[in-house]
């Protein structure tokens, strides 16, 4: 059995959710990079990875990798067709992922309304979206509720968030470079 696999059914871990990478393979890189060295053992993304392509950075994460898609959903059948074969620890959910691990429920949405009404019926420890590009984490009824901000690093710089699940403590994580526009 594949070691991403077990892990999944270790009672704590640290978990990595990250959404709106927007096909920014060096931000996205550097994230992957840090969550192997620091001892994360699950990825959860939150959707708007956009191309296929990102899978081959997603699956440079040593432990199991889960996405979604987000309002931007680029190619969805060569994603949804890599994934659980070409890749088998990237697991795709399509628009709505739920996943135990670590000792916890996890669901995962993209757009902030919808995760928050999840998190509101109180039958998941953590919730996790994306979409608004904003940094968030609250406790809604036991509910912890988490948008990791960006990847993109068009607004700001790049991060995603890093979930304790023995604490439930979670960590915001800066990488890669914001975008240079023109001005």
């Amino acid at each position: 059995m594949p070691l991403w696999l077990v892990c999944l059914r270790c009672k704590f871990m640290r978990i990595a959710i990250l959404s709106d990478t927007h096909d920014q393979i060096a931000n996205l890189r550097a994230a992957v990079i840090y969550c192997n060295a620091y001892n994360v053992q699950l990825l959860i993304h939150c959707g708007d990875l956009i191309s296929p392509f990102m899978l081959d950075e997603l699956a440079r994460f040593a432990g199991a990798v889960h996405i979604i898609y987000g309002n931007n959903v680029g190619d969805q059948h060569l994603i949804s067709q890599g994934c659980g074969t070409r890749f088998p620890s990237i697991t795709h959910h399509g628009v709505l992922g739920a996943v135990e691990a670590g000792g916890m429920k996890i669901a995962f949405h993209h757009y902030p309304q919808v995760a928050r009404g999840i998190a509101c019926q109180g039958s998941f420890d953590v919730v996790c979206c994306g979409h608004n590009h904003r940094y968030c984490v609250e406790e809604v009824g036991n509910t912890l509720l988490i948008n990791p901000g960006e990847m993109l690093g068009k607004d700001t710089q790049p991060a995603f968030a890093i979930l304790d699940s023995s604490s439930r403590t979670v960590e915001k994580v800066e990488v890669g470079e914001p975008m240079k526009l023109a001005e």
